[in-house]
């Protein structure tokens, strides 16, 4: 009677509003799914363990198990100075989670015939057609340039194997190129992105080894030539709206501001404050970044994995055939460029457990993964059925290994 009278509520708010709503993944009890309760509940114990001893700010995990929200939970603050309380609708920025949300708009283009794998990536931008390698003297650093063994595929491009770099994370001279050149100009063009890079050699040869890199900026500016459409506009219309991700956006809106989580480091003294040189992201950006722009919530990344770890669709959304979404988490990488960690591959903008035991114990065969900047986290195992995402905005030296320990928390309390 109960859901009777929740799918006539259901059916009236369409019939009045002429919106369809998605609805909240289902919960359930742990013990539904094989789990314990009692040995989950020390993953909401050791988190709030960590807020307690002035380690994290504040942190919220959500776990789910054959398709069931099994755990929820929230400890800690929002805002430190104001002293507002962290919720389990609060909005995070979460960097390099955008990548596999980018990596499926590629895919969805993927399906639609607009590229393949095996494309140079000149071919789709022109600009492209004349990059060079850098080759650095290791004696005074300086840098002269040669031809790539062959041109950047798109298979590498989508596996960060192409040669490009990132800038921030490196301190080669081609890094420094792309910091003086300020490649990932929040405020310029995707168009003037490209155009910077097309005049900067790349750090490595093509296929050379697994380096991480503004790969899927570039996706995300392909993304917009191959869709005719805006990035922010064909991942709203595309992804966003169909799984009903209403809170993730490459800017937080004037009335969502009292939901989102500052984001802190460490002094000298270890106490919290608030972290330097953070974008502005109560604005649209000029250039939306497909690899680390978008903001969200644990609820909506929620939704966008277990859309994954369904095959592609999400309450009779399809988004992707079940094949596209086994190819993203298969490893491209070939044997040679296979320096990612221990067991673990790269597929299309996800990181691939192969081997359990490498890799740090417990996970299934096949797992895929990343995370973000600023300590959000998420990984989707295909044996076990289980997904987690972890959000927090804390960055520093001295950080509790929040993902390592989620992990550990989370399996042990697997009991059938």
């Amino acid at each position: 009677m109960k859901s009777a009278r929740h799918l006539y509520s259901f059916l009236l708010l369409v019939l009045l509003t002429g919106t369809v709503v998605a609805a909240d993944l289902p919960t359930a009890k742990p013990e539904s799914v094989g789990m314990s309760s009692q040995r989950l509940g020390n993953l909401k114990s050791e988190m709030q363990a960590l807020v307690d001893r002035n380690q994290l700010p504040g942190v919220v995990t959500m776990v789910a198990k054959d398709g069931k929200i099994v755990e929820f939970d929230v400890a800690g603050k929002r805002d430190v100075e104001s002293g507002a309380p962290l919720q389990k609708d609060s909005i995070f920025r979460i960097y390099s989670m955008s990548k596999p949300i980018t990596g499926v708009a590629m895919m969805m283009l993927f399906e639609q015939g607009k590229w393949q794998l095996n494309d140079p990536v000149s071919k789709h931008i022109p600009e492209f057609a004349n990059l060079k390698v850098a080759k650095v003297n290791p004696q005074n650093g300086s840098v002269t340039q040669m031809a790539p063994d062959h041109p950047m595929t798109m298979r590498e491009l989508m596996s960060h194997s192409g040669g490009l770099t990132y800038g921030v994370f490196g301190s080669t001279p081609v890094d420094k190129m792309y910091t003086d050149a300020n490649v990932l100009d929040r405020d310029a063009t995707l168009q003037a992105m490209v155009d910077k890079l097309a005049k900067i050699p790349l750090l490595l040869q093509p296929g050379e080894k697994w380096q991480y890199s503004v790969s899927v900026d570039v996706q995300g500016y392909l993304v917009e030539k191959l869709s005719g459409q805006p990035f922010p506009e064909f991942l709203k219309q595309r992804i966003f709206d169909p799984l009903g991700m209403k809170d993730t956006a490459f800017y937080v809106p004037p009335e969502k501001m009292n939901r989102f989580v500052s984001f802190y480091t460490y002094d000298k003294d270890r106490k919290f404050v608030p972290h330097p040189g953070v974008p502005d992201f109560s604005k649209p950006p000029g250039a939306p970044s497909g690899g680390g722009g978008l903001v969200s919530t644990a609820m909506d990344y929620m939704r966008f994995c277990q859309m994954l770890l369904n095959g592609g669709e999400l309450d009779g959304k399809r988004l992707l055939s079940p094949l596209s979404v086994q190819l993203m988490r298969s490893n491209v990488l070939p044997a040679n460029a296979r320096t990612m960690g221990p067991g673990t591959g790269f597929g299309l903008d996800f990181a691939v457990v192969e081997d359990p035991v490498a890799a740090g114990g417990y996970y299934g065969e096949g797992t895929y993964y990343w995370g973000g900047y600023a300590g959000t986290w998420f990984w989707i195992d295909p044996v076990y059925k289980l997904i987690v995402v972890g959000m927090i905005q804390h960055r520093g030296d001295g950080l509790p290994d929040v993902r390592g320990m989620s992990r550990n928390l989370t399996y042990q309390a697997i009991v059938k």
